[in-house]
């Protein structure tokens, strides 16, 4: 996960909506009003931009940040092509209420690096590159914390040890809650080490509640891990 080593062609640069991230993380616009707000990592999602809007004061991290902001929408329409074809093959594997269409999946994902992308152009200090599991910001910087498609996603690839360090690193930085989706793997597995984690959390003296939500798109993904600092 070095910055210095990264590979932009290794990693896939898309991004959820700011209506998907109320659904998937089960929250409501007045929630966020006047609150500070960790996105890691944000990829090429638009919350961060829909957010400050309403009022909140929220922040996108992401490794990928090293890179230009058009450097990154440019990488980012590509990788939209290519994720949309894959979804078109395996189109059981998703639950197609969300998205009539890969068609209507392919245009949320382009409006979200779009206002991503613009938000950066205008706004750039709210876009911090980040090499987890290590964060650099102060103890407990920001109201809550959300984090999308990355931890538990790649259980194959990122071992017991990085999901504790990065989920302490959020712990540190997050004054009051954290929200984490989905609690599936790339092939809509529960995350098998979960559980051992929740215990580690636990002790940190911190409580911990599933919580299903009103999004699912890969089957099996529709419940979010909630946090709360005791």
């Amino acid at each position: 996960m070095s910055r210095n080593k990264l590979d932009l062609e290794r990693i896939v640069f898309i991004g959820r909506t700011f209506e998907e991230y109320l659904r998937m993380f089960d929250l409501q616009r007045e929630e966020l009003m006047g609150r500070s707000i960790l996105d890691c990592p944000a990829g090429a999602c638009s919350f961060t931009a829909e957010a400050n809007k309403l009022g909140a004061a929220s922040v996108a991290a992401d490794i990928a940040y090293d890179y230009s902001a058009e450097v990154l929408r440019d990488k980012g329409l590509r990788d939209i092509d290519h994720t949309v074809q894959q979804v078109g093959k395996v189109k059981d594997s998703f639950v197609w209420e969300e998205f009539a269409s890969v068609q209507e999946l392919q245009q949320a994902r382009t409006s979200a690096l779009t206002i991503s992308t613009l938000d950066r152009q205008q706004f750039g200090e709210r876009y911090v590159p980040v090499e987890l599991p290590m964060l650099p910001f102060a103890d407990q910087t920001f109201d809550l914390t959300l984090s999308a498609h990355f931890l538990f996603m790649y259980g194959d690839r990122l071992d017991y040890d990085f999901h504790l360090r990065t989920i302490e690193e959020l712990m540190r930085v997050t004054k009051s809650e954290i929200r984490i989706f989905p609690l599936v793997d790339l092939s809509c597995q529960r995350y098998k080490e979960l559980e051992r984690l929740l215990c580690a959390v636990k002790d940190q003296g911190w409580t911990a509640e599933e919580r299903l939500v009103p999004y699912e798109f890969q089957r099996g993904a529709d419940s979010m891990l909630r946090l709360l600092r005791a």
